[in-house]
């Protein structure tokens, strides 16, 4: 029937949404609360007060959201994208607990991840991102918290891997980055967590890139090195072999291991964050990878606040994978030996709640493989992609 198609759905969330964030929504009149997820890179944040319910017996339970809209403009489209469209961006909802021994976070909606170097996949359309990816409730998840510095999550969560994060309003970009697209966004899982003075220690048994096979070791160790500086090694591998290929678990990063080396300065106006990353597969036949291969990666997030108002990021990176075709060595990339780099600059306007921001891009390729690059016969070396992303934060 007519009503059920995704529009629709989506249009009915978008309208719950708004009202939710109204203030008539159980607006707490609380001191300053720094909500622990989503974590927020910026320069999007959620209210300093979020919007809070009273449950009596289970304490306070706060909902905040985001909606947003998408418009893309890009060149050398692939087969299966479009050189311009818009979309929904997100429709999510977010309710957490985060008082008590027994905590919970909850995220649910549409949402679109929009990733450089990859063709879009439209939210609003019969195959959705959202459904292919993580489903409707990408981020769940129960946390035990016996005491202030050791605690238990387990539930679909966020990577513990990568210098950005799963959804467009969490990050300095619009879209994710190449060195972002080898790492896995949301894994399945149990995570254990401990504080000890500047150090924090998480250690994750989860499904990798979402492939239901609890096969993945993930670990960070984070140092606060004072106010404005931390620094971050993180790690996570498969510790057996699957044969899981889908749009969520590719198959060559899923039977992987990456390592990620991650500093953060962050002091009013600047945030800048240099990272570098490498990983490894090996050769396994009985999966499918025929041969191993590796790549080596680095990347400088940027940004500059001019004013509360508006703010000013940007991304370079660069990412080399190894291998020779013939070889048969795995391909990570486009086609095993290839190289390739991106810049993007992101202007972003903040008006109380309301948000409107752009990402321009450029994303080059070399030794590619044969009809692996952009472009509906993947000849061309170079896409420009202009995105526009407004919306409200609640």
């Amino acid at each position: 029937m007519e009503q059920n198609r995704p529009g629709f759905a989506v249009a009915g969330w978008l309208s719950t949404f708004m009202l939710l964030g109204s203030p008539a929504f159980g607006e707490t009149t609380t001191d300053h609360i720094d909500l622990p997820v989503p974590v927020m890179a910026g320069p999007l944040t959620f209210p300093d007060k979020p919007n809070a319910v009273d449950t009596d017996l289970a304490g306070n339970w706060y909902v905040d959201g985001v909606i947003s809209g998408i418009g893309l403009l890009q060149d050398h489209t692939a087969a299966t994208d479009r050189s311009a469209l818009t979309d929904v961006g997100n429709a999510q909802i977010i309710v957490q607990k985060l008082d008590g021994w027994l905590q919970f976070y909850v995220q649910a909606g549409a949402y679109g991840l929009p990733a450089l170097g990859l063709p879009y996949s439209h939210v609003v359309s019969a195959d959705t991102t959202w459904h292919n990816e993580f489903g409707f409730v990408p981020q769940a998840f129960v946390k035990l918290q016996p005491t202030e510095a050791f605690s238990v999550q387990a539930g679909r969560l966020p990577s513990l891997l990568g210098a950005e994060y799963t959804f467009t309003f969490e990050n300095l970009n619009i879209a994710r980055g190449l060195l972002s697209n080898q790492g896995p966004a949301v894994s399945r899982g149990v995570q254990l967590n401990y504080a000890l003075q500047d150090v924090a220690f998480s250690l994750s048994l989860n499904d990798g890139y979402f492939s239901g096979r609890y096969n993945w070791l993930s670990g960070a160790a984070t140092w606060t090195i004072d106010h404005d500086n931390t620094l971050i090694f993180a790690a996570g591998g498969a510790i057996a072999p699957t044969d899981i290929a889908t749009t969520a678990t590719p198959l060559v990063q899923n039977n992987s291991s990456i390592y990620n080396l991650i500093y953060t300065y962050s002091s009013a106006p600047w945030v800048i964050t240099p990272y570098l990353q490498a990983s490894h597969v090996a050769a396994q036949p009985a999966v499918g990878i025929a041969g191993g291969a590796a790549t080596f990666g680095a990347a400088i997030l940027v940004s500059y606040a001019f004013s509360p108002e508006w703010v000013v990021a940007g991304r370079a990176e660069y990412l080399v994978s190894t291998g020779r075709p013939e070889s048969g060595a795995a391909n990570f990339l486009y086609g095993a030996g290839s190289k390739a780099a991106s810049f993007t600059i992101t202007p972003t306007r903040v008006l109380d709640r309301y948000f409107v921001r752009a990402d321009l891009s450029v994303t080059g390729v070399t030794g590619k493989a044969a009809n692996a690059g952009f472009g509906r016969d993947g000849t061309a070396n170079l896409q420009l992609r202009g995105l526009v992303e407004a919306g409200y934060v609640f």
